[in-house]
């Protein structure tokens, strides 16, 4: 436990301050004139799913390939061939993030039509997705070094540089959102603004670093033309991450659209993004240990210590389970004033997002096993697995249980925020259940006769 402390704890940190970044969103959004910060979170709320779906394409591949290749690589003493596939899997995401921030761009205002239709969350939403899907590039860059560095165990040199760049977006926010002196108020634009800067930023800094070289990884403009071979080997471990991360995020889409179709949808988007982002504080210390957790179990699958993995899996799944179990029960508690500070004067937004959080806090300890599942296959390099997994919850739980009980029993937002508590505590029990198989027993990292390309 305390390795994955010391390993998870500037991950925890670095989640922090994302959970910060996106609570100082929707405070300034909140500080709008009324009639129009509701339909600005809203649109927001609805904007995020789309640009989740296109970016979990990439980080599901990237990510999920570079953390085991690298991870395995170095617990197996194979540092060149962790290098080389950390390269490879950067010219793969900057050849994807270009191309599907083109895509998005230009299906995102079709899109929007079926989730919302017309109107002024509509409105708002596009405006946001033309700025965020055109800087789409600089906001996959991050998450890769964030997943290499973290295989490698510095989960410090992240912490400084994604925290930098949310630490800059959240002092952007108040003078792009509301306007300051000769800068004019831009709403909803000064909030895409503000992302695209900082998310730009860190991926400079990152992109120095990896030039410079830091640790065991070094920009190699040899290595960065795409080998069959490597290519083959990051399709095979990333793709069901990929499948099972858009999937979701696609899942979340249709989703949004569902609540988009309640009574009087302009104040259930904005009570569900915020209290959804009140929902992440829960997410600081879990998804910072989940880090720790994924790197540790990686790194003793390739070192061939199956004991030390078994007992990880252990203490990694009940700390989990028992950190949200404490943080939910907080949380619940102060539901109410916290969804109160972020858009106050609109005492029907604050029921909806309250209402929200209560729901969802009650489910959250079924989702310490959900996590934990999630991070221990993908650091063994299975991701088939979390595939079906994140399928599960979204696709034929939470969809459809959310459906069942805001329209077919007429339960309204109520209905639709208890439908999607009751999928976390389904998904956690099966997530538990899949655990217990120890399916993840295995390295996918292959004996040293397999090396990459030698350099000329």
């Amino acid at each position: 436990m305390a390795v994955m402390a010391r390993i998870g704890g500037p991950a925890v940190l670095s989640s922090l301050l994302f959970t910060l970044y996106n609570l100082a969103d929707a405070f300034w959004i909140g500080r709008l004139p009324q009639v129009e910060s509701a339909a600005v979170m809203a649109g927001i709320q609805v904007s995020w799913p789309v640009v989740w779906l296109l970016i979990s394409l990439v980080e599901g591949f990237g990510g999920a390939a570079v953390t085991a290749l690298v991870a395995q690589y170095m617990g197996a003493g194979r540092e060149r061939e962790a290098n080389f596939a950390m390269n490879q899997l950067f010219s793969l995401s900057v050849i994807s993030g270009i191309t599907l921030g083109l895509a998005g761009y230009l299906v995102s205002p079709w899109l929007l039509g079926l989730l919302v239709g017309g109107g002024a969350v509509a409105d708002a939403a596009n405006l946001y997705l033309k700025v965020i899907f055109l800087g789409l590039p600089t906001m996959l860059i991050p998450g890769l070094f964030y997943f290499a560095l973290a295989a490698c165990g510095d989960t410090l040199t992240p912490l400084l540089v994604i925290g930098a760049g949310d630490l800059l977006n959240m002092a952007l926010d108040p003078l792009l959102v509301l306007g300051w002196g000769p800068v004019p108020r831009m709403g909803i634009l000064g909030a895409a603004y503000a992302t695209v800067a900082a998310q730009g930023f860190a991926a400079l800094i990152f992109l120095i670093l990896f030039a410079a070289g830091k640790g065991q990884l070094r920009l190699e403009v040899r290595a960065l033309t795409p080998h069959w071979q490597w290519v083959k080997k990051s399709v095979r471990i990333g793709l069901p991450a990929a499948i099972g991360q858009s999937s979701t995020a696609f899942g979340f889409v249709i989703l949004t659209g569902v609540i988009g179709r309640l009574p009087n949808p302009e104040v259930a988007l904005a009570g569900y993004g915020i209290g959804d982002r009140i929902v992440g504080i829960l997410f600081i210390i879990t998804d910072g240990l989940s880090v720790g957790l994924t790197t540790m179990v990686g790194q003793a699958l390739g070192a061939r210590l199956m004991d030390r993995a078994r007992e990880l899996v252990r203490k990694g799944l009940a700390a989990l389970i028992a950190i949200l179990t404490c943080e939910a029960a907080l949380l619940w508690l102060l539901r109410r004033p916290l969804v109160g500070l972020f858009i106050p004067g609109r005492p029907d937004v604050i029921t909806v997002g309250a209402s929200f959080v209560q729901a969802f806090a009650l489910s959250m300890p079924f989702l310490g096993a959900f996590f934990a599942a999630m991070s221990i296959y993908r650091g063994a390099g299975h991701n088939l697995p979390t595939m079906i997994l994140g399928i599960l919850r979204l696709w034929v739980l939470r969809i459809p249980l959310a459906y069942l009980f805001g329209f077919t029993f007429a339960w309204g937002t109520d209905g639709v925020w208890w439908g999607m508590a009751l999928s976390n505590v389904l998904a956690g029990l099966s997530a538990m259940g899949l655990l217990v198989s120890r399916s993840w027993q295995r390295s996918v990292v292959e004996e040293p006769a397999q090396a990459c390309p030698e350099k000329r």
